[in-house]
């Protein structure tokens, strides 16, 4: 494996589950992921790709500000984070519950 595949695949951290996401995978086929900051578009797309063994038809990225929360009289902030929109091909899925399709 050369360094561009080691890179991909360390790209994706893992996926981001929520109600938006759940509507999305279901009515527009696409899956959203939580991904490295470095990360862009080809590289996320070359990871799916690789790692789902699935045709990718577009990629979009969000940079995501972490929340200010307060402790006590303390302030502090989460970290910023980035997330991929993932559009798949038709007839192309990514089942992360592990039951059969």
């Amino acid at each position: 494996m050369n360094h561009n595949q080691e890179k991909a695949m360390r790209a994706l951290l893992g996926p981001h589950v929520s109600e938006k996401a759940t509507q999305l995978s279901e009515t527009h086929n696409q899956v959203v992921f939580r991904v490295r900051q470095d990360a862009d578009k080809d590289l996320v797309r070359r990871a799916v790709e690789k790692m789902f063994d699935v045709k990718v038809i577009a990629v979009r990225i969000v940079n995501v500000r972490g929340k200010t929360k307060r402790f006590g009289q303390r302030v502090g902030a989460r970290s910023n984070w980035k997330k991929a929109y993932v559009r798949l091909a038709p007839g192309s899925t990514i089942n992360f519950m592990g039951e059969k399709a």
